[in-house]
Parts: C-alpha cells; sequence; structure tokens
C-alpha cells in the first residue's frame, strides 16, 4: 500500500503532536506515525516554563492545563555536606499574564494535544525501517515495517533521542553525559501536607528534588553518576526505588526518602542523561531538501533546566511559523520545492543557536550542581546561585511568535 501526505510527522510524542497542530493551524495537512499501539503517556512531569506556556497559547492548549497547575514561587536548596539551606525565589519568572513556571503530569499534557488533532491524523503501529527521496528530491519515502510506503512532501523527525531521521541527515548520534535521573510520583492518599515549592537536595555527585503535583501526589527526581552496570535495573521499577533509598539517598533528609518509599512504581523511570554536541548543531546538517527534525531528535538535552519538553514545543511553532510563510502566496498555502526548502532553512536558522545555548547551560548547570569537588562546591553556592544561576533563568524566557494567518488553500 502507498500513501502520499503533505507533510509526514515520525513519533507522537510532545513535539511531534505539538508540531502536528502548530502545522494544521497555517493550514497544512498532516499524518504523525506512531511506532506504539497507543499513545505513550507513560511518565512522570514535567516543568513548563513561560516560554513553554507561550508556545501552548499558540497551540490553543494552554488553557486546558493552567487551572490545574498552580505556578511555583518558591524554591529552597540543602547541601547535604553542609546542612545548609539556601532559598530562591521563582516569583519573578513570569510571562505578562502571570503563568510562571508550572510542573504538569505529563500524561496530561499529551492528552491535551492529542484532543486538538482528529484522530485519523495519528496513526499508531506504524514504525518506519527507512528513509528514501523520489528522483526528482520533491518526495521523502518512508518504508514501514507493516509494508506500507509514506511519500510526503514534508518529513519532519520528532522521533526523540534514538532518531532514525537525525543521522539520515547527518547528525551524530547523542552522547552519554555520564549521568542517569530517576522520575517519578510520589502518591499521599491523606495529602502529603507540602507547600507548593520546589525542594532540591544536593550531595556527593547527585542532584535531587520533589515538588507537589497536587494535594496527594509529589513528582521527584534524581540525577547521579551512574557506573554502566547499574543501569540494567531500570526494568524493574522496584528495584530502582531500592536503589535509590539504599545507595543514594541514605544521608538525605527524611522528607525526602518519605517521598521516594512513597513511590508509584508505574510511573518511576530510570534512563541514562543523553545530549548532543552543541556544535554538531552547526557542524552538521538539520535539515536537507524537505526533511527536518524537531524536539529531542534535534537537541537532547539533560533535564537540569528543564527546557527539553519547553525547546520541543518552541520548535513546532517556529517550524509551523516559517514554513507556513514560505508556502504562503496571497494567504494561500502553495507548495513549491524551493519554498520548501528555504522555510525549513529559516526554521534551522532561528533555532540553532537557541537550541545549541539551552543544551550548555543544561549541561553546565547540571556539572556544577552535582559536583562533589570541595571547590565547585564553593563556587555553586557563592557564585553560581547567586549570580549565574538567575542569568541562565532569564535567558531560558523567549517568545516563539505568532502562526500566521492562512485564508484558503487552492
Amino acid at each position: 500500500m502507498e500513501i502520499e501526505e503533505e507533510v509526514v510527522i515520525v513519533g507522537a510524542g510532545i513535539a511531534g503532536l505539538a508540531t502536528a497542530i502548530a502545522l494544521r493551524k497555517v493550514g497544512l495537512s498532516c499524518l504523525v506515525l506512531e511506532r506504539s499501539t497507543e499513545l505513550r503517556t507513560a511518565g512522570a512531569a514535567l516543568a513548563l516554563f513561560p516560554n513553554a506556556w507561550r508556545a501552548l497559547r499558540e497551540l490553543g492548549v494552554a488553557d486546558k492545563l493552567t487551572p490545574h497547575y498552580p505556578a511555583v514561587e518558591k524554591a529552597s536548596v540543602t547541601s547535604v555536606s553542609s546542612g545548609q539551606t539556601r532559598q530562591l525565589s521563582l516569583a519573578r519568572i513570569k510571562s505578562s499574564d502571570g503563568l510562571g513556571i508550572r510542573l504538569v503530569h505529563r500524561k496530561a499534557l499529551l492528552k491535551a494535544l492529542a484532543e486538538e488533532l482528529p484522530p485519523a491524523v495519528i496513526r499508531f503501529s506504524s514504525k518506519p525501517t527507512s528513509i528514501g527521496t523520489s528522483p526528482d528530491s520533491s518526495l521523502a519515502i518512508l518504508h514501514l515495517e507493516d509494508g506500507t510506503i509514506v511519500k510526503a512532501r514534508v518529513l519532519i523527525g520528532c522521533d526523540g533521542v534514538r532518531s532514525m531521521v537525525a543521522p539520515w541527515l547527518g547528525l551524530l548520534q547523542p552522547v552519554h553525559s555520564g549521568r542517569s535521573a530517576v522520575r517519578s510520583i510520589g502518591v499521599f492518599p491523606d495529602g502529603h501536607g507540602f507547600e507548593h515549592e520546589l525542594q532540591q537536595v544536593l550531595g556527593q555527585g547527585i542532584r535531587a528534588g520533589f515538588l507537589p503535583l497536587s494535594d496527594k501526589e509529589i513528582f521527584w527526581f534524581l540525577t547521579f553518576k551512574t557506573p554502566k552496570e547499574d543501569l540494567d535495573i531500570g526494568k524493574y521499577p522496584e528495584l530502582v526505588q531500592e536503589y535509590v533509598l539504599q545507595k543514594l539517598v541514605k544521608d538525605f533528609p527524611e522528607k525526602y526518602k518519605e517521598v521516594v518509599r512513597k513511590s508509584d512504581l508505574a510511573s518511576t523511570t530510570l534512563a541514562p542523561l543523553m545530549f548532543r554536541w552543541p556544535w554538531n548543531l552547526f557542524s552538521g546538517q538539520v535539515s536537507k531538501g524537505n526533511v527536518t527534525v524537531a524536539g529531542d531528535a534535534m537537541h537532547p538535552m539533560t533535564p537540569d533546566i528543564a527546557q527539553g519538553g519547553c525547546s520541543a514545543l518552541e520548535d513546532a511553532v517556529v517550524l509551523a511559523r516559517n514554513l507556513g510563510e514560505a508556502l504562503q502566496k496571497d494567504g494561500k498555502i502553495e507548495f513549491d520545492k524551493n519554498a520548501i526548502e528555504e522555510g525549513l532553512k529559516k526554521y534551522v536558522k532561528e533555532r540553532r543557536l537557541r537550541t545549541a545555548g539551552l543544551i550548555t547551560g543544561a549541561f553546565l548547570s547540571g556539572w556544577i550542581q552535582g559536583n562533589p569537588v570541595w571547590l565547585v562546591r564553593m563556587i555553586r553556592d557563592n557564585i553560581f546561585y547567586p549570580y549565574l544561576f538567575p542569568k541562565i533563568l532569564n535567558a531560558i524566557d523567549y517568545d516563539c511568535g505568532k502562526l500566521p494567518a492562512i485564508s484558503s488553500r487552492n
């Protein structure tokens, strides 16, 4: 069977769903190919900064989520070695309408995005096995595992860290940062009683923290330097929980350990933290003709400034804006091979410096916050948190712009 589509998106994660919504808003028809049998809603939560909320507002999704997730205005950082706690204010990190930083269930975000798309847009159980092009390079051609051939005027890889589209373009494979992350949700049926505040704990090579999602749920995370042999337990959530309690947080405050004990094992994950060398975004091809990438397929980064999901939402709006403007003539969409290529090049140009900076900022933040060396700890406590961290947070702020209005199609 052969299918021909205007735009084909590989991957129905945050980047893929958001990109499909944005492209449809500028008048383009999309097909999203997802290898899983259903929407992949596993996982815990993610923090969304004002830059993400601006993108979600443009996608028409923000108002579905904000009533359920209050803004976070306070944070604290406790050093296990010194016992000292530093208070940080997040109240100033707000967009013009006060959205601020909000912690959101990953499942809720994905469902809110998926609800904006007609059911037929997402084709599940569709695993691409190879990519090619038509003789005149006007079509990208995907061969699926079930034998289906999908032809696309535009192909966008939103297929994550292990993307097949990114290496086809010529981007290097992501590299392991040397650290891994555990994430989960602690469940307190009778209520947890904690303030709505981000509480971080820094140990020997460990950065951990927790933040309430609701009156009965607390998202917790932990990043640490990972012996390779310890990654094998990631398939078994109960072993991950035991590993954290017995080997990683023995000296942590009791309240943190209690949150870990209350973990919902279905939401507990252990995964290596991967990232792309930022210079590869300049030395490698991020678009080729009518093919490009977005989200983790383009810029995998460590979670230390919570910008993985946020930047994927930015990508969606910026890509659709540039492609829509390139194909718009007199308020109508007209497909043209050169216009497609020009629109994707403008998208890449706009995203390269931005995402390279986020990758670098995330890596450096994680390195300095979790480093056990006494000199680095001193720099962290006396220079990084008072002076550098606020500048990083300010640099995160970004406006992805507005989507162009398309009046009709030829």
